[in-house]
């Protein structure tokens, strides 16, 4: 198994889906997965630390594992299955590893519980041998928008984004459906 980090979130260039890539330290490649907008909203607030003022179902989750005596301590994405990426998620109930339990779970699902409970992610080698990719030097796969109010120009798919999740955060569901729109138009202009 390989263990990966998160480099970056982003909605693709026709703004009709969210890619997550994965890649080890000591590994050139990197594992993209196509993800869908709830879950890349769970996984971005979790990394760029944006609060909601009521949970997310992530959130709900970690929560009722945390009440029972209960953590992820790990996800693995195992497995490929006609262009399906497979997921298992590994809870044990407090640190007792003879207790663990498996359970099955989409990719986004299990990276959204890892970030909430600080657990390692690994990919099987059989996985990244399948779907990783060499990504070209000079691409700026790192270069994930910072959600730092006023720091991104806001007319770019990034920045749109920033504000998109603020308006869902602060319950503005009009304006990010505003937003959603204008990101949608500028990916279809490009």
């Amino acid at each position: 198994m390989i263990r990966v980090d998160i480099i970056n979130v982003f909605l693709t260039a026709k703004g009709d889906e969210f890619i997550i890539l994965l890649r080890g330290p000591d590994d050139k490649r990197t594992l993209p997965i196509s993800i869908g907008q709830l879950e890349a909203q769970s996984i971005a607030t979790q990394l760029y630390h944006v609060d909601f003022p009521r949970p997310l179902t992530h959130d709900l989750f970690k929560t009722a594992l945390d009440r029972i005596g209960h953590k992820v301590t790990r996800v693995v994405i195992n497995d490929l299955i006609d262009s399906t990426f497979y997921a298992r998620l590994v809870i044990e109930k407090s640190g007792d590893a003879k207790d663990a339990k498996v359970i099955d779970s989409r990719p986004s699902d299990a990276i959204a519980l890892a970030l909430r409970f600080s657990a390692p992610i690994f990919v099987e080698e059989k996985v990244m041998d399948e779907s990783g990719v060499i990504l070209p030097e000079d691409s700026n796969v790192q270069g994930a928008p910072k959600m730092v109010e006023g720091k991104s120009d806001t007319m770019s798919p990034e920045g749109l984004t920033e504000q998109l999740l603020r308006a869902v955060k602060e319950e503005r569901y009009e304006d990010a459906a505003h937003l959603r729109d204008k990101i949608k138009n500028l990916s279809k202009s490009n």
